[in-house]
């Protein structure tokens, strides 16, 4: 088996876990990498491997088959649409893009080009995630019609780019993507959001909460800088509820509470940081010649984007260059 080879563009904090988790799937090679600032990508090859480039073109010029991009939101679309014209598959950090019509704008160039394209959303393919999924095939907690999620982290230095207004910053953008995935999962199509936010001094909504109704029943979610949030996850059904303790987008441990009075524990640590996972999914899609991940899947992403669209326009969150 050839090893399929990657190139990553952004060399920031999310590349360093990339690389610890890239390590740990068989079949793949750390080739080329560039970053805007010269010397974080040659401090970052000389930590890591692989080639620095001098720029976004001797990259995608490289003998790679892959991009993982790993720059900040503002760029994501750019370098996903530059990627897939240079004919690479894409892994691209979330969130994919600053709204649903950009979106579809990069995923109509996958779908010409006829390559893989992924929004980096861990949490399904963590060891816990499946093994919970799994379980409940035989022991369900039947419908499930409401989701409860959030997380505030409000020890972030206010240096960090979540709080950039020209870097698509914001708790809807940055955190809020996770809990839109969770209740897209197990609710279905979102029907109507209902939410309200706090705007902090550099423009970007600090804290908001969202509700929202979906094809399958009901979400309450949250997201913040400035408030401490407990980081669990609920989910409840008819016959039982399920808890996915914190941090539950890197979830290790559920508690499955049952109507009968029975009480279920999930245990299931992960390693290597977790993206290993992710990435060998990524990377047996490729191997499998698919353009899309079921998981994952372009709908995923347009419906993910699309509530957090929604959200951001009843709380007034607009970023430059939007209507």
């Amino acid at each position: 088996m050839n090893p399929l080879r990657w190139g990553i563009i952004g060399c920031g904090r999310i590349a360093h876990r990339f690389v610890q988790g890239l390590r740990e799937v068989p079949g793949t090679e750390l080739v080329a990498c560039w970053s805007r600032g010269a010397e974080t990508v040659d401090s970052f090859v000389e930590h890591y491997g692989g080639k620095a480039c001098r720029s976004v073109d001797e990259l995608l010029l490289s003998d790679i088959d892959i991009v993982y991009i790993a720059t900040l939101p503002d760029s994501h679309s750019l370098y996903s649409i530059l990627a897939l014209n240079a004919g690479k598959h894409v892994l691209c950090e979330k969130p994919a893009a600053t709204n649903l019509s950009i979106l579809n704008s990069v995923l109509e160039v996958a779908n010409e080009k006829g390559l893989l394209f992924m929004e980096g959303m861990k949490p399904p393919f963590f060891p816990l995630y499946q093994r919970l999924k799994e379980y409940l095939l035989t022991d369900p907690i039947g419908p499930v019609g409401y989701v409860r999620a959030g997380s505030s982290v409000a020890d972030i230095s206010r240096d960090h780019p979540n709080f950039s207004y020209d870097l698509i910053g914001g708790s809807i953008m940055q955190i809020g993507i996770y809990e839109a995935f969770l209740a897209i999962d197990w609710l279905g199509n979102t029907k109507k959001v209902q939410a309200l936010g706090r705007f902090g001094e550099t423009g970007i909504d600090v804290f908001s909460i969202f509700q929202t109704e979906h094809e399958n029943g009901y979400a309450q979610l949250y997201s913040g800088f400035d408030l401490h949030g407990k980081g669990d996850a609920l989910i409840c059904g008819t016959l039982g509820n399920i808890t996915i303790h914190k941090n539950w987008w890197n979830p290790a441990r559920a508690t499955i509470d049952y109507l009968d009075g029975r009480t279920v524990e999930i245990d299931e640590p992960f390693t290597a940081g977790g993206l290993n996972y992710e990435i060998a999914h990524f990377c047996e899609l490729i191997r499998q010649h698919k353009t899309e991940s079921p998981i994952i899947s372009h709908n995923m992403s347009r419906q993910m984007i699309a509530m957090l669209d929604e959200a951001r326009a009843q709380v007034g969150l607009k970023y430059r260059g939007e209507l």
